[in-house]
């Protein structure tokens, strides 16, 4: 960012979720109700997936780094929105909300992808269950991890950097809980048509990249699953793939969504509703689907429950 464009704004106020005095007490108890559910099993998910000696997959391996990602991005918001929910005047710096846009981008980009590369590793493991190990190894994991990462990083730099390079002049007032694009861009008295375009391009590169990997992986896994003679032969693969299919059916139901609606109807109270939903619903919904649904991971609370010294030699 350029030192001279920081222009005469030091802070903005965030309008937040509500701006009714009377619904922020009731508020704060629901959302740190969210965010407390979320934090708990998350590090469950995480806990789980690194003591158990079941759970050493590379399905479980992902599911684990879902988890982390999902921690990161209700943590990057939560405790600011909770913190305006009992101030009167909800403030945050300009670095700050930099900060926080910039985070916010690197956990949801890292989680389009994550999710991608675990469509990918249920294909696999469908598709070609006799090379799964050779195909997706500890190298591969790895690497698909620190690929996400290393990209949804400078995703976060390049953006927030375009975003945060114009000029806010006077009017600091944005109206949303959080230090998104749309309310900020709406606030410079630059030109925003660069940072416009590079956001733009950004969320569809994005979104089409990771949904053909997940849609191309799901064709080829329901046409092997419709291909099993046996009932029982269909539904042991349909269920190893099923708490992912939810997941991704409510992560990119909710993207699409807020991007793809039409301009009439589109509004900053709808973006709201859709941004609760995906930082801090999903990281909360995303460790009971993987738990409810997965009979691994139940078994695992089950070891954990009855035997943790035994859990946490075998680490």
């Amino acid at each position: 960012m350029v030192p001279g464009n920081l222009s005469h704004v030091t802070t903005f106020i965030l309008i937040g979720v509500s701006d009714d005095p009377e619904l922020q007490i009731p508020l704060f108890f629901i959302f740190l109700a969210i965010y407390g559910m979320a934090v708990i099993g998350n590090v469950v998910i995480i806990t789980l997936t690194s003591i158990d000696s079941q759970l050493q997959t590379p399905m479980y391996f992902f599911l684990r780094h879902l988890a982390l990602i999902n921690l990161g991005n209700s943590t990057v918001i939560a405790p600011q929105i909770l913190v305006n929910f009992l101030v009167e005047k909800k403030t945050i710096f300009y670095f700050g909300c930099a900060t926080q846009h910039g985070g916010f981008l690197v956990f949801i980009v890292a989680e389009i992808f994550m999710l991608a590369a675990m469509a990918y590793d249920h294909y696999v493991a469908i598709c070609n269950p006799l090379l799964y190990m050779v195909v997706v190894s500890q190298k591969v994991c790895i690497l698909l991890v620190v690929l996400s990462h290393i990209y949804s990083f400078s995703t976060a730099v390049t953006v927030t950097s375009c975003v945060f390079s114009l000029s806010y002049c006077s009017f600091n007032v944005i109206n949303h809980f959080y230090c998104d694009n749309i309310p900020l861009l709406a606030l410079s008295c630059s030109d925003t048509h660069m940072p416009e375009t590079t956001v733009f391009i950004s969320a569809a590169t994005n979104l089409f990249f990771s949904t053909t990997i997940v849609l191309v992986s799901y064709f080829h896994i329901i046409l092997a699953i419709l291909r099993i003679h046996s009932a029982e032969g269909r539904k042991k693969a349909f269920s190893t793939c099923a708490s992912h299919m939810t997941a991704v059916t409510v992560f990119y139901g909710t993207l699409l969504f807020m991007y793809l609606q039409p301009q009439s109807n589109h509004s900053l109270d709808t973006d709201k509703m859709a941004s609760v939903f995906y930082m801090l619903v999903i990281p909360m919904l995303n460790p009971m689907i993987y738990s409810l649904r997965n009979k691994d991971v139940k078994e695992a609370v089950k070891r954990v429950l009855t035997n943790p010294r035994q859990t946490f030699k075998n680490m």
